[in-house]
């Protein structure tokens, strides 16, 4: 684990190391209300490092500091923006670069994806509208990624259904859908091979 200075105070970076030669670099964000500890973007580190790819799990200011409530967007994004600078600074991130994250922290890849110059966006339970509030629609975030983007999906997710978020997605981007609600813990094993497949056939291929 590296920590990097921020101006909203210390991240935590967690690397994970492909035995070979780095295919690309994945930057993994929590949700806002966890870490990158939950299941998911274990499981995801796991299958992208195994398949060759750096990963790096990055728990923000504010959860490094055991505060228990997110701030505002525009600080989440300072705080991912400044740890991405300094990452990238030190050389870190080689290969393409492919940002993502669960829930808030996909949201965040998709606003902060084309400032990063990434290659591709991996959202992970994308809170589409808060749970019962469709008009409440957050699809607009998902169309600045503008680059190629996955969805992996619970099938019954309350923050929207695959069904929802494939009506919404932007060109270039696809959703999977994968048994379970948001938290997807029902199959990480499907969340992972799905993450992987798509590390491989979608971005690395286009950066060969």
């Amino acid at each position: 684990m590296r920590e990097v200075a921020t101006p909203l105070g210390p991240a935590h970076v967690h690397d994970h190391e492909p035995d070979g030669a780095v295919r690309g670099t994945l930057v993994l964000g929590g949700g806002a209300g966890g870490g990158v500890d939950a299941a998911d973007l274990v499981a995801v580190a796991g299958a992208g490092c195994a398949a060759g790819w750096r990963v790096l799990r990055v728990d923000q200011p504010w959860r490094v500091a055991g505060k228990r409530i997110a701030p505002a967007p525009a600080r989440l994004d300072e705080g991912w923006t400044a740890v991405l600078t300094t990452l990238a600074g030190d050389g870190v991130l080689t290969g393409p670069l492919v940002l993502g994250g669960r829930s808030a922290g996909a949201r965040v890849a998709c606003r902060t994806a084309s400032s990063a110059g990434a290659a591709g966006v991996l959202a992970l339970a994308f809170p589409l509208h808060p749970p019962g509030r469709p008009e409440k629609s957050r699809a607009g975030e998902l169309a600045l990624a503008g680059v190629p983007l996955l969805v992996v999906q619970g099938a019954t997710d309350a923050f929207g259904g695959p069904d929802e978020v494939a009506a919404v997605l932007p060109a270039g981007g696809r959703v999977h859908a994968v048994p379970g609600d948001h938290a997807l813990k029902k199959d990480v094993a499907a969340v992972a091979t799905a993450a992987a497949d798509w590390l491989g056939n979608e971005i690395a291929q286009r950066h060969r």
